[in-house]
């Protein structure tokens, strides 16, 4: 396995699973490609909140919940927790992911995880914390609010 054939698979494959993200002013999409013996994540966010000099880093995890809904107080709350299949404490997580780097709101990040097939996703949230993951805190790195999230649905071809 090289870099060609994470190319390759991304220019030659259609993706298995996917995710419409949505926040008050964050939009964007993840795709999901099987690749090896796990999945190549590919996410977009437009509208990330700014901070100095235009950059902006913000957490991203797969949680637990499938669906984007909450309460006026907790808009997100039906996310659950990060998704994990294993015992081990945070950032070791199953869903726990690289974050995302943002040039004044806009992100783009292609990431191989071996931790998870698409399939495995399907039914969870991707979700976009507003500040960065200290990879410490638990359980779930005290990354701040949850600023956007995407229902995780599989892709029928």
């Amino acid at each position: 396995m090289d870099t060609f054939d994470i190319i390759r698979a991304l220019c030659q494959q259609t993706p298995k699973a996917y995710a419409i993200i949505r926040g008050a002013i964050v939009n964007g999409s993840m795709l999901a490609y099987e690749f090896g013996q796990g999945t190549i994540i590919v996410v977009e966010a437009f509208g990330l909140p700014v901070t100095g000099c235009g950059l902006g880093i913000h957490a991203m995890h797969i949680h637990e919940g499938g669906n984007c809904s909450g309460s006026a107080d907790e808009p997100f709350a039906d996310t659950g927790g990060h998704y994990s299949t294993n015992s081990c404490p945070h950032p070791y997580h199953t869903g726990d992911l690289p974050p995302l780097f943002s040039n004044d709101g806009l992100a783009w990040m292609a990431v191989y995880i071996d931790k998870f097939t698409p399939e495995d996703i399907v039914g969870r949230t991707i979700v976009i914390h507003a500040g960065v993951d200290d990879f410490t805190s638990q359980p779930s790195g005290n990354a701040g609010a949850i600023i956007a999230c995407g229902a995780i649905r599989e892709l029928y071809q």
